[in-house]
């Protein structure tokens, strides 16, 4: 914890625009972590959608139809 202290300190006293690379590096790294578990949860969920409209256990309706539903 000391050197994430040490870290933060130091990145304080950088530029704004410094601080807005190394923030969104950061943020990148984090993504980087997920991606592959966020990638493979999205498979399941297209196979399990299209699984549900093969078997008709939805409907699909278009847009317009959507669009009136959601906004009454």
């Amino acid at each position: 914890m000391a050197q994430a202290n040490k870290v933060l300190e130091e990145a304080l006293a950088l530029s704004a625009t410094e601080r807005a690379r190394v923030a969104a590096r950061l943020i990148e790294s984090l993504d980087d972590e997920s991606q592959d578990d966020t990638e493979e949860a999205w498979r399941v969920e297209v196979a399990r959608r299209v699984r549900d409209l093969d078997d008709g256990a939805v409907v699909a309706i278009d847009w317009l139809e959507a669009r009136r539903q959601i906004l009454g």
